[in-house]
């Protein structure tokens, strides 16, 4: 059974996005399977959208997920901060950013949460302090 809330990083939504990603294929694969609207925060969205203008493809088609009901944003940073300020003390060492902050609070927050990435600090950070963080991420990461 999927899970009820899927949460998404940058570099899948990036991913989706630029046909000749490495991983294109294996994001198009998950993302087919999986019921929208997908939940991600603002400050992945941005990051996608650099790193999409980045790699030469078009920054729009990032909000034009949102707008078009594939990614929803379910997330406030400003509701959080304080909470978020805390994981980043905690895995400064690591360092985390503020996406991987929201990500990770994300997960602590929402019911069933699985988070879809391609970034290995999510195996070294913890929900809740000690709780793994349910992947859905590529084989080897």
């Amino acid at each position: 059974m999927a899970p009820r809330n899927v949460v998404v990083d940058a570099g899948p939504i990036v991913a989706s996005l630029i046909a000749n990603d490495e991983r294109h294929a294996w994001t198009s694969e998950q993302l087919s399977r999986l019921r929208p609207p997908l939940l991600t925060c603002e400050p992945a969205l941005g990051e996608a959208a650099f790193i999409v203008t980045r790699l030469g493809g078009d920054s729009s088609a990032v909000p034009a997920l949102v707008e078009k009901g594939v990614l929803r944003i379910a997330f406030s940073v400003q509701d959080q901060a304080a909470c978020l300020a805390v994981l980043m003390r905690r895995y400064a060492q690591v360092p985390m950013s503020l996406t991987d902050a929201c990500l990770v609070r994300m997960t602590e927050l929402l019911d069933d949460a699985v988070l879809v990435t391609f970034d290995s600090d999510f195996r070294i950070y913890r929900r809740h302090t000690r709780k793994v963080i349910p992947l859905l991420a590529p084989e080897g990461l």
